[in-house]
């Protein structure tokens, strides 16, 4: 008997095998869907329990399981969600509403979910609940427009600002509403806060021409950072010029204040020190296998200098409200440092380190010229007041 398989049949035994262990895969995912749907079931998650097990109906309407889960969970589900919208007619909340219109809403949710297995639909029967959403999502809208009516008698920008959400929640309800759409576009025109960038003040007269240049620059480049990075919606910002030319109304005033610009003198810094290694001097050969070696200390003196600048430039943010009155202020300032370090020796140079030779080898660097110090410093003053105010505006 031939103990070998042919081709043909090894075929046929790996085709067996990999249909078996599908139909165990499949078996397995059944019963685990099944036991899914079942502990949702047990936990009183009902919504979920419906929609699951809906779900792999549509693959196997014929489960008598899943069926079975179907039809209590669905039952349950529908029994909770009735006695809440029987407690919220009781209250007297204007939002009671749209707490029922959610409620009928995931009920509906359950029909949709049911509805997609036909076979399965006609077994649990379940309710369509549409034209009842339709009708409590109107007196939900209708509720949240007179919430916003009611919050903007009082003329306050935080309550124009509920109004404001008060009216985008009515027309989630009922979209396309002109007349929402209008006082919700009122509300956001009185909520707003119209902040107005004035244009940077000297406190000194500088001699550094690029300072000159380049603080022209720096109030609208903080400007146009502001408006694009803009983390509230009831901000906005303006130049003085856009807020006169549009008659726009400041309620808060941005005034940015250079009160400095010390640009340092550059500072050498001399240091000297002495250093030492054995080295062979003398090298006595009397066999091939057989050296004398005689060492003797060399020495070499290194010279440092360091050079160094520091410069500096001191910034004041101050917000002021319509009336004149202080609402925040900052300082900040903004350094620049270089620095640069070369050496020269006298001596043996075998006494010199790989590290010295290092430093030895680096030639004389000067200083940066003013108009790059000044760019440097700048540049950061500039990204320290523009998170200055954003912030303080974004908590506002």
């Amino acid at each position: 008997m031939d103990c070998y398989l042919s081709v043909t049949q090894k075929t046929e035994v790996f085709m067996k095998l990999k249909l078996y262990s599908l139909f165990t895969l499949l078996t397995s995912l059944l019963l685990l869907s099944c036991k899914t749907a079942s502990k949702l079931y047990e936990k009183g998650r009902y919504d979920e329990a419906v929609e699951l097990a809906a779900k792999k109906l549509q693959k196997d309407p014929g489960d008598p399981k899943l069926l079975d889960v179907l039809q209590n969970a669905y039952r349950y589900a529908v029994e909770d969600h009735e006695n809440r919208i029987r407690s919220y007619a009781s209250s007297s909340n204007d939002l009671k509403w749209e707490w029922t219109y959610n409620e009928y809403a995931d009920l509906q949710r359950l029909y949709d979910a049911v509805r997609k297995s036909p076979g399965v639909f006609d077994v649990v029967k379940p309710v369509d609940y549409s034209s009842r959403m339709i009708s409590f999502r109107e007196k939900a809208g209708e509720a949240r427009y007179q919430r916003g009516l009611d919050l903007m008698v009082s003329g306050n920008k935080q309550d124009f600002r509920r109004a404001y959400h008060e009216f985008q929640a009515a027309l989630g309800f009922i979209p396309g509403d002109i007349g929402i759409r209008q006082k919700m576009d009122e509300a956001y025109s009185n909520a707003v806060v119209n902040v107005i960038v004035l244009p940077i003040e000297e406190r000194n007269s500088y001699q550094f021409s690029s300072y000159n240049n380049r603080y022209r620059n720096f109030d609208n480049n903080m400007l146009r950072y502001l408006q694009n990075n803009n983390g509230n919606e009831f901000i906005k910002y303006y130049s003085s010029f856009e807020a006169r030319n549009l008659n726009i109304r400041p309620d808060q005033l941005v005034e940015v204040r250079f009160s400095s610009m010390n640009i340092g003198r550059s500072n050498d810094d001399h240091s000297t020190r002495t250093v030492s290694k054995d080295v062979v001097v003398k090298e006595t050969v009397y066999k091939p296998d057989s050296v004398v070696k005689e060492y003797a200390k060399v020495f070499a003196k290194i010279t440092s200098t360091k050079t160094t600048l520091r410069s500096e430039g001191f910034i004041q943010i101050l917000v002021r409200d319509e009336n004149g009155q202080r609402a925040w202020s900052e300082n900040y300032n903004g350094q620049h440092f270089w620095g640069t370090e070369f050496a020269t020796y006298t001596g043996d140079s075998r006494a010199l380190s790989e590290t010295d030779k290092q430093l030895l080898n680096r030639s004389r660097e000067y200083p940066p010229n003013e108009d790059d110090i000044i760019r440097c410093i700048m540049d950061e003053l500039q990204s320290k007041a523009e998170c200055g105010i954003r912030d303080f505006f974004n908590r506002y």
